[in-house]
């Protein structure tokens, strides 16, 4: 038996007298080695930045360019680290054996399982009082710093304050070591989760000021370390208040960031704020001396991946004080503070220094997040001064294309979209040929969240994918395999690819279109409806796909073409509702089906009951559809449905909207009741009233747009209004010209209807 509370390692404090049984000293490095495993403990370098679906193409773009200047920015940057002031070195000397071996038997006590939390509690602080003055040295142990790990964990307030101040002088180096950077961080939750008690507030803050002032006396070598730039985030986070395990802190995965970027998903900015108060004093000091001790390199962190990761987290922390920003942006990018002037933030001088940075992995990460906090000053500095006339030349580059994507992302107004459309509007077949689908994609987004040039957006993408001798019936698969159609050599052999995983911003993309109003989508609305059902099946069963078809479900194309959808899926419901991704779709498809319809999925899912009810998705969708009534009494289950349908309609005819549906969209409703379909996308055209002619562009409104078209409705005249504007605007006309525009239409509606 080895007693922990032995002679020779009596300590300054008392410690209670700890016996370890059947723990043998000689236990080797393997036990560590899987213990660590077994806890997660690892020491892999953190990779951080927002991430994205273009980064690593490396295409040529439309400039012949391939992205090769982060060799040189590498080169760059390790000049100009050299000759920066180097980080106080410490000499790390060995643990001698004595501590070794009093630390090793507190390790072995605690996977024994023994000790209560209580008496963990005082042998965490006992051992800690022991670590005083050979901080350094146990935290950088390889082996030992997982027990200062546990200790930390397990110690009060008082002792964790302790150790922090006994190791300041010595935290930048413990940071940016491999193993101390865990042992610190693990020290930083655990203030974290102290912070419940609010009393041990001026306890914690006044070791964080410790720590910030020795950090911030010399900051570069750690923020450009990637331990040390780990462990400064998680310190920047605990000082604002927010929890370590927030999204914000841990890099979001891209393809959340573009569901909010485009629309699809709701950004919800404080779902991770609230954690404690914070410290505010701590942050300032934190981050303007953070700021001031780096404002000599800002060279070197422009292009440093870790550096770049430490100021994304501090321009974060600073959003809404915009005065604090206006002043730190432009430093970040370069200007130089003497030759500012006011109202004036960015200098000419250096546009062409930060367009080339934009073309840099980590410069181009900083810059999304700038463009994200800026205020709106600043933000139209860079969209006028920076951005403009580049844009097809960052758009086309496999690290440019993300910040033009923020910079979409991030417009308010209609004339900021009518100069990204002069720029690249045109270039929608350009950008989908070379990768940079994401630029398309917030591009779409931002005209949908604007409401203006959503015709042009469709006519673009429409252009890209088909010409106007195919098969409408094209476009949706294009678009949904388009990494693949346009690597494709021959595109006029090319096919529905069976088996193929679909392409994320394909489904982006469209999922984006469908919420465009129907009149504008006919064509989309037509090329899914008209899709195989073998391929719709495939569609259906991808994550993917199955996001594009609930898209349309829930769009307000007409319902007949919702079942005609619905109807290619019988047979298959069952299938999907066992799978969690495409569950979903099956409430969809139920939710736009009628009486009958809706009777043949509920008697799919019935044949499944059992199997579906040992799942999630399935357990849900029972309920929700109401297997079991069904099941069990299919007469009654009918009228309840019959009721609600009856119930339904009456309530939309006494408070739904009197004004019938757009012509448009009723040519479509009527399409449906005909087996043959246009032949190609020319004709359908043709028949919604778009009339295109040898001198008009295919599907440009460019060869009548402002024009006027006569009618012959009482002798008067009518002009077609523009559908780029918002369709509310003609609230703001007579109605007198209301009447005209209505009998306008009433008589178009008599001629197509001879027409089909």
């Amino acid at each position: 038996m080895v007693s922990v509370g032995s002679k020779a390692l009596a300590s300054r404090r008392h410690r209670s007298s700890i016996s370890v049984e059947d723990c043998s000293m000689g236990e080797d490095k393997s036990t560590y080695k899987s213990a660590r495993r077994k806890n997660g403990m690892s020491r892999k370098a953190e990779r951080g930045g927002h991430g994205g679906f273009d980064r690593n193409d490396t295409r040529q773009n439309a400039f012949g360019m391939i992205d090769g200047g982060s060799l040189n920015a590498e080169k760059k940057f390790s000049k100009m680290k050299s000759t920066s002031t180097p980080q106080t070195s410490f000499i790390r000397k060995q643990v001698d054996p004595e501590t070794t071996k009093y630390f090793t038997e507190i390790s072995n006590l605690f996977e024994s399982d023994t000790v209560d939390f209580e008496e963990r509690s005082v042998i965490c602080g006992n051992a800690l009082a022991e670590a005083e003055g050979k901080e350094f040295e146990l935290a950088t142990d390889y082996i030992l710093s997982h027990t200062m790990q546990s200790l930390l964990e397990g110690c009060n307030v008082g002792d964790l304050c302790n150790f922090l101040h006994g190791c300041a002088k010595q935290f930048p180096s413990i940071a940016m070591d491999r193993s101390g950077s865990h042992v610190v961080e693990t020290a930083i939750k655990s203030l974290a989760m102290h912070l419940q008690d609010k009393d041990v507030y001026p306890l914690v803050e006044d070791t964080l000021t410790v720590i910030c002032k020795e950090i911030v006396s010399n900051p570069l070598d750690v923020m450009c370390n990637c331990y040390g730039s780990h462990v400064l985030r998680s310190l920047l986070h605990l000082c604002k208040g927010v929890s370590l395990e927030s999204s914000e802190f841990h890099s979001r995965k891209s393809s959340k960031v573009l569901a909010e970027r485009l629309n699809i998903k709701a950004p919800r900015p404080n779902e991770d704020s609230g954690f404690h108060i914070g410290f505010p004093e701590s942050l300032k000091l934190l981050v303007f001396g953070l700021l001031k001790g780096a404002r000599k390199d800002v060279r070197i962190l422009q292009v440093d991946q870790f550096g770049s990761l430490v100021i994304q987290t501090i321009l974060k922390s600073l959003v809404g004080q915009d005065d604090e920003l206006s002043h730190i942006i432009p430093i970040l990018l370069g200007c130089s503070e003497k030759d500012s002037v006011e109202g004036n933030y960015i200098q000419i001088s250096v546009v062409r220094d930060v367009i080339n940075l934009m073309k840099e992995t980590a410069f181009s990460h900083l810059m999304e997040v700038i463009l994200e906090v800026a205020p709106e000053n600043i933000f139209n500095e860079l969209f006028t001064i920076v951005f403009k006339n580049s844009l097809l030349e960052l758009s086309s580059h496999p690290c440019g294309n993300f910040a033009v994507q923020a910079l979409i992302s991030n417009i308010k107004y209609k004339h900021q979209m009518e100069l990204l459309w002069s720029e690249i509007g045109t270039k929608v077949g350009d950008l989908l040929d070379m990768g940079r689908s994401g630029v398309v994609a917030s591009l779409i987004a931002a005209s949908q969240r604007l409401q203006t040039h959503e015709q042009k957006c469709c006519e673009a993408l429409v252009r890209a994918v088909c010409s106007t001798d195919e098969s409408p019936g094209c476009i949706i698969p294009r678009i949904l395999y388009v990494d693949r159609y346009f690597s494709c050599g021959d595109k006029a052999k090319w096919d529905f690819p069976s088996g193929v995983k679909i392409h994320v911003m394909g489904s982006l993309i469209l999922q984006t279109v469908f919420r465009y109003r129907s009149e504008l989508i006919q064509l989309f609305i037509t090329s899914i409806t008209s899709m195989e059902s073998n391929h719709l099946l495939e569609v259906a069963k991808d994550s993917s796909g199955a996001r594009v078809i609930e898209a349309f479900l829930n769009s307000d194309a007409p319902a007949k073409l919702k079942r005609r959808l619905v109807m290619k899926l019988r047979g298959h419901f069952g299938e999907l509702a066992m799978q969690s991704s495409s569950s979903f779709t099956v409430e969809k498809c139920y939710n736009s089906s009628n009486l009958s319809l809706r009777e043949a999925i509920v008697s799919e899912l019935a044949a499944l009951q059992s199997d579906l009810s040992k799942t999630k998705q399935g357990t849900h969708l029972l309920r929700k559809l109401d297997v079991e009534g069904y099941a069990s009494r299919p007469d009654q289950w009918r009228s309840k449905q019959a009721s609600r349908e009856s119930a339904y309609k009456e309530f939309h005819d006494t408070f739904g909207s009197g004004r019938s549906k757009s012509l448009k969209t009723e040519f479509l409703a009527d399409s449906s009741k005909h087996t043959s379909r246009p032949k190609d996308v020319k004709t359908i055209m043709q028949e919604i009233g778009h009339h295109p002619t040898s001198d008009i562009p295919f599907l440009s409104m460019s060869g009548f747009k402002g024009k006027s078209e006569k009618g012959k409705q009482g002798g008067k005249t009518y002009s077609r209004p523009s559908t780029d504007n918002n369709i509310f605007d003609g609230r703001k006309k007579s109605s007198k010209r209301k009447r005209n525009n209505d009998q306008s239409e009433n008589a178009e509606a008599g001629k197509r209807k001879r027409k089909v």
